[in-house]
């Protein structure tokens, strides 16, 4: 025999070996679960219910306040559940946990940074608006690169690189970073 006939079976051994803790828990997630606790899908996507929701470093009250989101409508990311709280993401990809009564069902994107609004789907469509970075409209659906979204009773297409929501929930690499964020109002 050869080293190299020799050194496959010794591989093979290697890599069946690996622990299977080396690899993220999420990393291939290809569908959407349901919560025992709510019932609902996890990840998802909800809106902050409140002009004031205090992002926990953990799923109690006697945990840290690590932000302090100011904004009623923000789009987040619900990455897991418990019995009344939700660990969600934030456009800047902190996480925290937050009661759930805090959010809301809705679906709302956040514009991360400054487009036009098109009356089309179309970049050569007319312009309705300029949209400025931080703003948030309404979820309406999205569709070879563009989303439909409503802001008052505006409604048009935004290019979907520009907005943060939009991408489907089970597409998103849910594992959490176990870093937590440095602290401050959003």
């Amino acid at each position: 025999m050869t080293p190299l006939c020799l050194a496959r079976p010794v591989l093979a051994l290697i890599l069946l070996s690996v622990p299977s803790f080396a690899v993220p828990a999420f990393a291939d997630r290809e569908r959407v679960e349901q919560s025992r606790f709510s019932g609902k899908a996890v990840p998802r996507y909800g809106t902050l219910r409140y002009n004031a929701v205090n992002g926990r470093q953990g799923p109690s009250l006697q945990h840290q306040i690590l932000w302090r989101y100011e904004k009623a409508g923000l789009p987040v990311l619900v990455v897991r559940e418990t019995h009344n709280w939700v660990r969600v993401r934030d456009a800047a990809g902190d996480e925290v946990w937050m009661q759930t009564r805090m959010l809301e069902d809705a679906r709302n994107l956040l514009v991360h940074s400054d487009t036009l609004l098109k009356k089309e789907p179309a970049q050569d469509s007319a312009d309705q608006a300029k949209l400025k970075q931080g703003l948030i409209v309404e979820y309406r659906g999205c569709n070879a690169g563009w989303c439909a979204v409503q802001i008052g009773r505006r409604s048009g297409y935004v290019p979907q690189a520009h907005v943060w929501g939009a991408d489907a929930p089970e597409s998103i690499y849910v594992q959490t970073s176990g870093v937590a964020p440095s602290g401050g109002t959003r």
